[in-house]
């Protein structure tokens, strides 16, 4: 990074620091209940849902008590300063100065139709009304691709409000329940009343003329004064969505909307059309819109609210906005600019079917300006249908010019008649959060893939938590979520003085288990972090399912509750604590501050029987625990199906983007079609638990007695200078590969013969369940979870030398290891079982015995901190 990418990472970052500073301080401080903070599209405006419910609120006799303040970005809102400059219920602050987070953090009242920032936790006491800005016609949420990265943050807001608002029952149905699947976790109420902001629009529309209230007259007046030339002129409002994929990359699309606007005001002029085309392009890009000459006399102005405008407007064009939901109330025409319908509609999705459209389609731009003319020149073929009118009453049956009071009576006016308002209803089944790390390539990420499809299956409501990232593996792996599962990505940092965050990390230094619950100043801290994730969701179980992270494991001890919590043990606890990297024990700290935790768990599942007997021998003495098992599962599937991919196409597909003269190396052919040669492979990271010294050792001693053996290291990690190295020294550089990670190693697993593994210790060792599925021999150290890593046997068991393992790899080659194999719905059905009496039931399983069928009956008994059975 160059010195001034990383001037600019620290500059945010001090940014952030002072940030959550001042939040932490504040979010201490009593909570003004008649305060109201506003904010729309993160300050970029005072418009939509906020605005017009602070214009009521400001009306309103029976709340003249409430302060209402107004977030805004610098440069912002300058028109809604200037009316209320001089307001004494009326102020403004700048979004995210310090005086931004104080009033985040102790207003009563909060109202936002986007999203607060990362750092916003809603406070008991504080109350939070999400309007956001639309019925989507788009997919949005989970619906969209990627949609748990893109809607991360949107997720959180919604998690943490106590009111939703919704435009209809379709709304809630399609956007609440199913894009952003908030039936079971969202505990507040969905105020189905209509959106305040087309309370003008609808008035406007019962008029029964665009010109005949007062408001459509001061807003034409407004035209004039900006330099339209609205006299006696239809108006033609132009509203697209916006086309880019994220937030925070943006496309600007502001010349092809200039384009546009001035071929159809070329259209209409040369027919005779009297209308003036004017534009409002999405928020997202308003600000790019205001820098373009040609657009700047067609621009509406950021300050005039859109449906202000709306109630104006003769003609609507927009293509896939919900700006067109809300114009249906108005009966007038719409037009779609729809000429990229396919691409858009397998691009980025639609939530609509085709026949609930309003309006006249069009797919080139004749068609766009004949229909427009069409609509200006009120030809009844250009007329709103009886179709569209009905679409009126699933869109916005409550879009009547009253949703503003019934908005204040359901959030403002305790005891007031509550009208529409609904909650997403209760759980009806058992609502499991898994933290499943970072999702790297590893084997914590393979089981946590091929647990998630089954317990979909099962019925349960299953959610799942990691870290936000951005490395290759972790993208590719985020694609690999069963599409049923909900993701809440944890974004953002968390909250809290300094003072506060070293007490927290001094408390881990010590490994002081019970500080996260004990210490009040950290309980808070925890509490706090959890409903910044989380919100107010509530879950019956939760599980640290990656086991290695003190962060996590605290964190999920404090959801709300007391779910039965459970947390995995992937490997022989002990010895990972010890494991030197570079010469340096990299995971002691932070193990020893997880083993500290473990007894703070209903549950300490390792993944194997014979790993949890070792788990709870080493650990007994420092922690109490109620120690379990639960296998992982396999996706025999999976496996099979990936295992029949072109290795070429394996090994390109794990090459860097910038390598585009990849060549496919000499020994692939060796590998497809061995003739004479015996292939090993050898699967895991390149680090000193998995002892490929060892392998390398023992390889070379089975290369002098057949030429012919092959060993093949699929893998990367710290060690893999030194192994290079170690295999010129040896001699064997001719006949060992090094591939690399590679993000579907099947196929080259499916090519060679046999399997060695040569760690010093394991858990349950995924690769072995692989080969098994594939039908491969497998030779192994006698690591101390060895015994159980495949449920009929069939493992060559060595001792952990270089001698022990050459014998089996010469075993295997004299045809004395046969292929091992796997009975993958017996062993699921098993394996699931334990995972279900691990996490579900108080008892968990008993370490002596493995649970039969396809349900655990919580009946099998559990183990104390010694590793002894209970009943």
């Amino acid at each position: 990074m160059s010195v001034i990418g990383r001037g600019r990472r620290l500059a945010r970052r001090v940014v952030r620091s002072t940030s959550v500073e001042w939040y932490s301080y504040w979010r201490a401080q009593p909570i003004r209940s008649g305060t109201v903070l506003f904010e729309s599209f993160a300050g970029n405006g005072a418009a939509c849902n906020p605005e017009a419910l602070f214009r009521a609120l400001l009306a309103a006799p029976d709340q003249q008590h409430r302060q209402l303040v107004w977030a805004l970005a610098p440069g912002r809102g300058v028109e809604l300063r200037r009316e209320f400059r001089d307001h004494p219920r009326v102020r403004f602050v700048e979004r995210d100065s310090a005086a931004y987070w104080r009033v985040l953090g102790t207003a009563g009242t909060l109202v936002n139709n986007a999203t607060f920032p990362p750092a916003f936790a809603r406070r008991d006491g504080q109350v939070y009304l999400n309007t956001w800005h639309g019925t989507p016609l788009k997919r949005m949420g989970f619906d969209e691709p990627d949609g748990a990265t893109a809607s991360a943050n949107v997720l959180r807001n919604f998690l943490n409000a106590t009111h939703l608002l919704s435009q209809s029952p379709m709304m809630t149905e399609r956007m609440y329940r199913g894009s952003y699947r908030l039936t079971g976790v969202f505990q507040g109420e969905v105020l189905e009343v209509g959106y305040p902001r087309n309370d003008r629009t609808a008035l406007s529309a019962q008029s029964g003329s665009t010109a005949a209230t007062t408001t459509d007259a001061e807003l034409r007046r407004t035209f004039r004064d900006r330099g339209f030339d609205v006299d006696g002129r239809a108006i033609v409002l132009y509203a697209p969505t916006w086309r880019g994929e994220r937030f925070n990359r943006a496309e600007d699309d502001s010349l092809e909307l200039a384009a546009t606007a001035d071929r159809l005001q070329a259209a209409l002029d040369e027919r005779g059309a009297s209308a003036l085309v004017i534009v409002r392009p999405h928020q997202i890009v308003a600000q790019a819109a205001e820098a373009v000459p040609a657009l700047r006399q067609r621009l509406v102005p950021e300050d005039l609210p859109t449906n202000a405008v709306l109630a104006a407007t003769d003609v609507l064009i927009s293509d896939y906005s919900s700006i067109i939901v809300d114009f249906v109330a108005t009966g007038r025409p719409i037009v779609l600019a729809h000429s990229d319908l396919a691409t858009y509609a397998t691009d980025r999705g639609l939530d609509v079917a085709d026949d609930e459209w309003p309006g006249v389609r069009a797919t080139t731009p004749d068609e766009l300006a004949d229909a427009v003319t069409a609509a200006v020149l009120r030809d009844p073929a250009a007329a709103p249908s009886a179709h569209d009118r009905a679409l009126a009453d699933l869109y916005v049956p409550r879009d009547d010019g009253h949703a503003s009071e019934r908005v204040l009576d359901a959030v403002f006016r305790p005891g007031a008649a509550q009208d529409g308002v609904v909650r997403l209803g209760t759980p009806t089944a058992t609502r499991i959060l898994l933290h499943i790390g970072a999702l790297r390539d590893n084997g914590i990420t393979t089981a946590a893939m091929n647990l998630l499809p089954r317990l979909a299956d099962a019925g349960y409501d299953v959610t799942v938590t990691h870290p936000h990232f951005a490395s290759r593996s972790s993208l590719r792996n985020r694609h690999r979520i069963d599409p049923r599962v909900r993701v809440l990505q944890r974004t953002g940092g968390m909250n809290g003085s300094k003072t506060v965050q070293v007490l927290r990390r001094a408390a881990d230094l010590r490994a002081d288990a019970r500080a996260h619950a004990r210490v009040p100043a950290l309980r808070r801290l925890w509490d706090d972090e959890w409903r910044r994730c989380f919100g107010t969701a509530e879950f019956d179980v939760v599980v640290d399912f990656s086991g290695y992270a003190p962060f996590w494991a605290q964190l999920l001890l404090h959801a709300p509750s007391d779910p039965l919590s459970s947390v995995w043990l992937h490997n022989d606890i002990e010895s990972e604590v010890d494991r030197l990297v570079g010469g340096r024990p990299t995971m002691r700290r932070s193990l020893r501050a997880m083993i500290a935790l473990f007894g703070e768990f209903d549950h300490a599942v390792s993944v194997s029987p014979a790993l949890s007997r070792r788990n709870a021998a080493q650990l007994g003495h420092r922690v109490r625990a109620h120690w379990t098992f639960a296998r992982n599962l396999i996706d025999a599937g999976s496996v099979l199906t990936r295992s029949q991919v072109p290795m070429d196409t394996v090994l390109l597909e794990a090459q860097p983007p910038a390598e585009v003269d990849f060549v496919l190396p000499e020994w692939v052919a060796d590998l497809r079609t061995p003739g004479d040669r015996r292939w090993f492979v050898s699967l895991g990271r390149l680090s000193p638990e998995k002892n490929h010294d060892r392998l390398l050792d023992a390889f070379a001693l089975v290369a002098q007695t057949d030429p012919a053996a092959r060993l093949l290291i699929v893998g990367d990690g710290p060690l893999r200078a030194h192994l290079e190295a170690r295999v010129a020294d040896l001699g064997i550089a001719d006949v060992v590969v090094f591939t690399g990670t590679l993000p579907n190693p099947y196929p080259l697993l499916a090519a060679a013969e046999c399997l060695v593994v040569s760690s010093n210790y394991e858990g349950q060792p995924m690769v072995i369940l692989e080969a098994a599925v594939l039908g491969k021999a497998v030779v192994s150290t006698r690591f101390a979870s060895a015994e159980d890593a495949l449920p009929d046997g069939g493992i060559e068991l060595v001792d952990l030398t270089p001698r022990g393992l050459a014998d089996g790899m010469l075993a295997f080659l004299a045809g004395r290891v046969p292929p091992v194999s796997l009975d993958d719905e017996a062993y699921n059905s098993a394996a699931f079982a334990e995972f279900v009496a691990a996490t579900t039931t108080r008892e968990g399983v008993s370490a002596g015995s493995t649970v039969a069928g396809s349900a655990a009956d919580g009946t099998v008994g559990g183990s104390t901190a010694d590793g002894t059975a209970t009943s």
